[in-house]
């Protein structure tokens, strides 16, 4: 028996797991984006219902004060 050193085959990634690494990527990508506009989408919607709350409170506050004098 020879004591030379066994060399270890490539450690690297190879071409099938660089390809699942970006594909992983890519999915990730979309839904980040895709929770990103539903967030996004659901804060728009609650400021719209707060500016319409807000005029038609208005609008009932100043009818309710020209009443009154």
């Amino acid at each position: 028996m020879s004591n030379k050193p066994v060399k270890a085959k490539g450690s690297g990634l190879s071409v099938v797991d660089g390809a699942l690494v970006v594909v992983a990527g890519v999915v990730g990508v979309v839904i980040a984006f895709a929770a990103l506009h539903f967030v996004v989408g659901l804060v728009w919607e609650l400021v719209k219902v707060a500016v319409i709350v807000g005029v038609v409170g208005g609008v009932l506050w100043a009818l309710g004060r020209r009443r009154r004098h």
